[in-house]
């Protein structure tokens, strides 16, 4: 069997990631197919070395041009692909000359990003998207959480929709970080005291504003009880710049002495920050997954995040979930994971115990069994 993957988004963050993986666990795991990686050449290299039965097609980065569009149905037609993989979710009517799989990682324009567009903007978006995800051949969903909305929105039959999770990238898999690692970060970076994190994308769905005023809240409650008193917040996240929202809410909640923010940071580098801080807080509004939270467990770091959309499914019973919209339940849901020891202690545990449940391993073995159940079939 050929199957075309498409890696053109490998500079999306969230997409990017699972691209690499689910490469890298495709050239371990199946040396039987063949496979054609269209995208630029750059992308490849961040990939890896691959297996022989791996063909890199070199290709413009993801454009949404009619030139385009065909010129990436001829390269599926010249190799002579039996399926096509397109590792995120599009809105335009596919036409391909074989049949097509697709990822949906979440549904969040449909949710927070729809607002943004006219009414016949909206419409049209949602005829075209519905076209997409009918004519594919099968749809692989992040979480059961995400089968549920793609049900719900674009009525699929559920048998159409595999779950397939994601899983965190093997490089926070290596352990706690050495004296050496804390040593760079509090001399590269100037962190040399207690921290909460908060590490993701940065936009209005993931609540940063919340977890800001929950910070000046639990910042007054441990002054008067006299804990913490050199306690940070540090932001690690993308465009921190186009969001002047954020740097208002830290003045009008007085931690403006408190409050970092790093913008991005390489993963070698945040597998130190997750490792270091005291709590990992990620309120979110919405997510199809959430990858943050189960990276920080992976390092024995005690989380809070949301008891809605995926996030319980995420973190099971191994995270304290609050309601993301009420600033002082966040706040409390803090300060108990910062002083309550044993709480902290059968966090840690479950924290490890739970990233351990999700691998890429598992889900791509899922991924090939689905592409030769379609790309075989006639």
């Amino acid at each position: 069997m050929r199957v075309a993957l498409d890696i053109r988004r490998t500079n999306d963050f969230g997409v990017a990631t699972y691209i690499r993986n689910v490469v890298r666990t495709l050239g371990r795991l199946d040396h039987t197919n063949e496979y054609f990686l269209i995208g630029a050449v750059e992308r490849m290299r961040e990939i890896g070395d691959l297996p022989a039965n791996f063909h890199s097609i070199p290709f413009p980065d993801y454009q949404l041009t009619p030139a385009n569009y065909f010129a990436f149905r001829k390269l599926i037609r010249k190799n002579e692909c039996d399926l096509v993989h397109v590792p995120h979710m599009f809105w335009r009517p596919s036409q391909a000359p074989c049949k097509y799989v697709m990822t949906v990682h979440d549904l969040l324009d449909y949710m927070y990003r729809v607002r943004s567009r006219s009414l016949l903007g909206r419409m049209m978006h949602l005829y075209l998207t519905n076209k997409v995800v009918t004519n594919a051949a099968r749809i692989f969903a992040v979480s059961n959480f995400t089968k549920k909305d793609l049900s719900r929105i674009f009525h699929l039959p559920s048998e159409k929709i595999e779950v397939v999770p994601n899983a965190i990238d093997d490089r926070f898999r290596m352990g706690h970080t050495s004296d050496a690692e804390r040593r760079m970060i509090a001399e590269r970076y100037q962190v040399n005291y207690p921290f909460l994190l908060y590490a993701g994308r940065i936009s209005p769905h993931k609540n940063v504003v919340r977890i800001i005023e929950a910070f000046s809240a639990l910042k007054t409650e441990l002054a008067r009880d006299d804990h913490f008193p050199d306690l940070k917040l540090i932001i690690i996240g993308d465009e921190v710049s186009k969001h002047p929202d954020l740097r208002r809410a830290v003045i009008k909640s007085g931690v403006q002495h408190d409050v970092r923010f790093l913008g991005f940071v390489p993963i070698d580098v945040l597998r130190i920050f997750y490792d270091a801080a005291k709590v990992f807080v990620f309120p979110s509004l919405y997510e199809g997954f959430g990858l943050p939270p189960l990276e920080a467990m992976a390092h024995g770091t005690p989380v809070v995040t949301s008891n809605t959309t995926a996030l319980p499914e995420v973190v099971g019973k191994a995270a304290v979930m609050v309601n993301p919209e009420n600033v002082f339940e966040i706040s409390r849901a803090l300060y108990k994971l910062l002083l309550d020891q044993p709480l902290r202690e059968k966090m840690k545990a479950a924290g490890i115990e739970q990233a351990q449940k999700f691998s890429w391993e598992s889900s791509v073995r899922r991924m090939i069994d689905v592409y030769e159940e379609v790309g075989l079939s006639r």
